[in-house]
């Protein structure tokens, strides 16, 4: 008798642990923001196996029998938070779980995110529970290249379940935070210039090397001049947090003389350089509202995401990162303060969702509500800007992770 009872109880566990994921599922909502289009009033997204299959107003989109139905005042495409070291850093702000910067050396482009990247770590749940379903983390700003980022969703028991792109960038500073004193280097802002201008041209050299040389002659691997070789060839975009006027002149000055993709990160004066950042077409990953206006970034303004926006220039929003607890905000609510000054509602919305999706080459899965996209979706009681208002739900790839008001 305990033997059958104990086969019957295998059986059970099997058939559990095999089972698929609930991705049958579709959300009403009083208005939808697909942001591929126009907002649908009264409108329906239909989730079958994991991706959106049918958006549009009630009466023209059913709810397939025997789909769960969730609900909602308003609906949104699953937020993307475009910059944030979140599952690198952790929830409990000790040396065990903070893996986001490494200061042995100023240059560090072979540091792999997903290598540090925690799936287990308990942020990756808490920023998923406002409706950020998307992340673009890995090493912090701090030296002068820190290591590379990846794109991640915010659910997955393994690496490999919440991977969506890697290398996303390589993470570059220039400005104070990646000066060093006790006479090393780099102790200057000419310094810095030189050091990277320095190490581009021998990624340059390594390359040409690697393609040209004899089989006997080809120089041995360089992990660092690797990863700088694919992003001179347009591969990798080059991230770089500046904040300073000077510092953004830097970056761009670099990226003409180099050729390569560059994202600005943070630019908190970049209002003083409109016209110079337009003329390049590169795109800005606006500081955090809430970021600390000391330092570099003393001459910060709530305004930058409407001018940039304003200019024609693609910008994003993100969490960002400071080394205070908890080193991550939410990008909601730094929407929701550029809402406040001088952006629309949908503008605030798209620099969370399909602009941030775009800036970190993720926006053929996710940023919006379209058939054949990842089925991510955000749930809310009311104005997802407005502080009394909760997420009431969460979808990933059709599996509805979150019912829990926050």
């Amino acid at each position: 008798m305990k033997r059958h009872l104990s086969a019957c109880f295998s059986l059970l566990v099997f058939a559990f642990a095999a089972a698929p994921a609930f991705s049958q599922v579709a959300v009403r909502g009083k208005t939808v923001y697909t942001m591929g289009g126009a907002a649908i009033e009264n409108g329906v997204v239909v989730i079958r196996d994991g991706k959106i299959a049918e958006v549009g107003p009630a009466d023209q989109v059913a709810v397939p029998a025997g789909f769960r139905v969730l609900e909602g005042a308003v609906v949104t495409p699953g937020l993307v938070d475009a910059h944030s070291v979140v599952g690198l850093t952790g929830i409990y702000n000790q040396p065990h779980d903070q893996d986001q910067l490494e200061r042995s050396a100023p240059i560090q482009p072979e540091l792999r995110a997903i290598d540090a990247f925690n799936t287990q770590e308990a942020l990756l749940e808490y920023i998923r529970g406002f409706g950020i379903t998307t992340v673009h983390t890995g090493h912090a700003p701090g030296e002068l290249i820190s290591g590379q980022t990846c794109v991640v969703k915010t659910i997955g028991n393994t690496l490999a379940d919440a991977l969506l792109l890697e290398p996303a960038a390589v993470a570059a500073t220039i400005g104070s935070d990646a000066r060093k004193n006790e006479k090393k280097s780099p102790g200057t802002r000419g310094k810095m210039s030189a050091m990277l201008r320095e190490q581009f041209i021998k990624a340059q050299e390594y390359a040409h090397k690697l393609e040209t040389a004899a089989d006997d002659k080809k120089p041995d691997r360089d992990l660092k001049l690797e990863v700088l070789a694919r992003v001179l060839k347009g591969e990798v975009p080059l991230m770089v947090s500046a904040d300073r006027a000077q510092d953004i002149a830097s970056a761009l000055r670099l990226r003409e003389e180099f050729g390569f993709k560059l994202i600005l990160d943070s630019a908190a004066e970049a209002y003083l350089l409109i016209e110079q950042i337009k003329a390049t077409g590169v795109p800005v990953i606006v500081h955090a509202s809430m970021v600390r206006a000391y330092g570099d970034r003393k001459n910060m303004s709530f305004e930058t995401a409407a001018k940039l926006h304003e200019a024609g220039i693609m910008i994003a929003l993100q969490s960002g990162y400071e080394d205070y607890v908890p080193k991550t905000r939410v990008a909601l609510f730094e929407a929701a303060i550029a809402a406040a000054n001088g952006l629309s509602f949908e503008e605030a919305l798209a620099t969370i969702t399909i602009d941030a999706a775009r800036i970190v080459g993720v926006a053929d899965r996710v940023g919006s509500l379209e058939p054949g996209k990842d089925g991510d979706v955000a749930i809310y009681d009311g104005d997802p800007f407005e502080y009394a208002t909760h997420c009431v739900g969460v979808i990933i790839d059709g599996q509805v992770v979150s019912t829990s008001p926050r």
